[in-house]
């Protein structure tokens, strides 16, 4: 194998990378509101992937419970 630093990426490709990866350039800031993927649920919390480098955890209270005072919240159900 030749030892070629061409293939090395440079900050300039890892920042278009991370800018792809984050929807071109999306502002995700404290109190936005953005569309995510339930991947768990544990105790009270819904675990919520919104494309990030950690998924954020989410009192299910906050998407209210049903007649038999459930969560009405489940894996696989998008949510904002």
């Amino acid at each position: 194998m030749a030892d070629d630093m061409s293939m090395s990426p440079s900050r300039d490709d890892f920042a278009a990378l991370l800018d792809q990866s984050m929807g071109g350039g999306s502002d995700f800031a404290e109190g936005t509101v953005v569309k995510g993927k339930v991947v768990g649920i544990e105790k009270d919390f819904a675990i919520v992937d919104v494309g990030l480098k950690t998924e954020g955890r989410i009192a299910t209270k906050e998407f209210g419970v049903g007649a038999d005072g459930k969560a009405t919240i489940k894996v696989g159900d998008t949510v904002e």
